[in-house]
């Protein structure tokens, strides 16, 4: 799949390759939803969508994949950088959420307001792995950004498993949370990521945010590998459905 746009990060410094599916037959203002690891995840996000779509299970979104023109691995890849709100040893370039949170909110989203026709009160990040790390970020940020957060097996491990402490301390700075999310996982991924994921859930339901409306799936013998397909379309059923207005 090729991108659609090339934009120029001042925040990072980096080029990222913009990939778009539009909603075929309707008009905007649509909702967005912006995918992490766009080159490597953006084909199954948007073959989800369109199988939710042709089942009449989802409301027409734009969809956007964030990549960099390279697959994972690649020394042009930065997702080890960006995705990661805490710099450690595992990864020598780490810890650059924040800068790459500014660049989504700001240098990007200008741009997409300036292509596209967006319904900017419905707005989604979606992520799969260290891409779903960041939408958990993204979500204990204050003032919230997005609406809708898809989260397919979060790597929540990472740094000591630190994303639930800045969700904790998000909490303890104001527990109102109008927003809605869906965490996911396949049964057969590995005990740290099912277990971790079952954290956050009693972290989640012994200290709830009030307006967070959160569901969490659990998908028969899918792995970390071959879960992709379900947890978008599942996903982008739950955080958009079809006459849905919030």
């Amino acid at each position: 799949m090729k991108p659609a746009f090339k934009i120029l990060s001042p925040e990072t410094g980096t080029e990222y390759s913009i990939y778009v599916e539009e909603p075929k037959g309707t008009r905007g203002p649509w909702p967005v939803v912006l995918f992490m690891d766009g080159d490597d995840q953006f084909a199954p996000a948007v073959d989800a969508y369109r199988k939710a779509s042709e089942a009449g299970m989802v409301s027409p979104i734009l969809l956007i994949g964030v990549g960099y023109g390279a697959s994972y691995s690649k020394p042009a890849n930065k997702r080890g950088r960006d995705y990661t709100q805490t710099a450690h040893s595992d990864e020598p370039t780490s810890g650059g959420a924040a800068v790459f949170m500014e660049f989504v909110t700001k240098t990007l989203w200008v741009e997409l307001t300036k292509r596209y026709s967006l319904d900017e009160k419905r707005s989604g990040i979606a992520g799969h792995s260290l891409g779903s790390l960041f939408v958990l970020y993204a979500l204990w940020q204050q003032p919230l950004f997005f609406t809708h957060y898809l989260a397919s097996a979060p790597s929540i491990w990472w740094d000591d498993r630190n994303i639930l402490q800045l969700a904790a301390d998000r909490h303890a700075k104001s527990a109102a949370l109008p927003a809605r999310l869906f965490l996911s996982v396949g049964e057969k991924d590995s005990t740290s990521m099912t277990g971790d994921l079952a954290l956050l859930e009693l972290q989640l339901t012994t200290k709830p945010f009030s307006g967070l409306d959160v569901t969490t799936r659990i998908f028969a013998h899918r792995t970390h590998f071959n879960v992709l397909p379900d947890a978008f379309r599942a996903g982008l059923e739950f955080l958009f459905p079809v006459g849905a207005i919030s």
